[in-house]
């Protein structure tokens, strides 16, 4: 099952301080070394996907590289990530989500609600023995699924940057995390015009990235938009600058407010036109794509599709090629 860190566990002031010697210096004999074996065996650098087969040839989620995720309060965007770190999962990566705006019961409900493709609140399930007996074998086979795969850190409301940083270090060395999740930026810091510490937290998170060859995904607001119909871009996020200059990705979530509106006042809406957009606004490797994503919301799955006649993904496996298409 999911495993969950907590402070009481485990003492991270150990892995606060990394000086420069500990992690910087080495012996050449490594590096050339690794020039052999690039030599001896090439391999292509291991990227790591959304669980968009449309998405696969845009952008990639690699190793020693920062992504910052932002949209305003309500756009989804932690349920987006959350559909995005069982993607990870799949494709065989250890994935550890530090949210302190949510429980790890919460995070985790959400995130079974789209694994399993159901709602287990749906007062059809609740009001019968056998679609709850389901529901309990869907979200068991939920809970050995996660095992090895995915950790989440205990750890609601404000919390110093550096400790955010520690438990970073402890996840990449201690149990191999090679995704960590931040949610959100502004819990770690002293408010929003705190422009050093934001500065500070947003290059030590990148140096750790490098330094561990490991993924980290930054959750954090924007301004609050003009109107609904505006995108968003990298210069609404708020704080320092250092927040989009610095990291190797930015992505901007934004829900189409306008076709939810129109849908429940029974008007006409066209399928065609997305639910929801992820806007890469900064890839700053691979093909360096930019652009916008197109997204369909499943409500019963709390699941985003690639289109409006897409059946919900399983991520019991990733996809059989590179490129192949969906979790399907």
């Amino acid at each position: 099952m999911a495993s969950v860190i907590t402070q009481d566990d485990i003492d991270f002031s150990v892995y606060e301080h990394e000086t420069d010697a500990q992690q910087k210096v080495k012996t050449a004999s490594i590096y050339v070394q690794a020039l052999i074996d690039r030599i001896n065996s090439p391999k292509r650098a291991k990227q790591n996907y959304m669980p968009w087969g449309k998405t696969h040839r845009l952008i990639q989620f690699r190793p020693g590289e920062v992504t910052v995720w932002g949209g305003p309060n309500g756009s989804g965007k932690s349920l987006v990530i959350g559909q995005v770190i069982l993607s990870l999962c799949a494709q065989e990566e250890k994935s550890c989500i530090a949210s302190f705006e949510m429980k790890p019961v919460k995070t985790l409900g959400r995130m079974g609600r789209q694994w399993t493709k159901c709602n287990p609140e749906d007062p059809l399930v609740l009001g019968d023995s056998n679609e709850r007996r389901i529901m309990i074998d869907l979200f068991e086979q939920f809970r050995d699924w996660t095992d090895t795969k995915l950790w989440l850190y205990d750890q609601q409301g404000t919390v110093h940057w550096k400790q955010v940083c520690a438990v970073a270090r402890y996840c990449a060395k201690e149990l191999g995390i090679t995704q960590f999740v931040v949610d959100n930026l502004m819990k770690c810091v002293a408010g929003e015009d705190d422009y050093n510490g934001q500065k500070a937290f947003v290059d030590e998170l990148c140096a750790i990235a490098r330094d561990h060859n490991i993924h980290i995904h930054l959750v954090h607001h924007i301004k609050k938009p003009s109107s609904d119909d505006a995108k968003p871009s990298k210069y609404d996020f708020k704080g320092t600058g250092a927040i989009t200059d610095q990291p190797d990705n930015v992505i901007a979530v934004w829900r189409n407010k306008r076709k939810e509106r129109d849908r429940q006042a029974k008007k006409l809406v066209s399928e065609t036109e997305p639910d929801a957009m992820l806007i890469v606004d900064k890839q700053r490797n691979g093909e360096g794509w930019e652009g916008n994503i197109g997204l369909w919301f499943d409500r019963a799955s709390n699941q985003f599709l690639a289109g409006h006649n897409v059946k919900p993904m399983d991520f019991y496996h990733a996809p059989q090629e590179e490129h192949s298409g969906e979790f399907l």
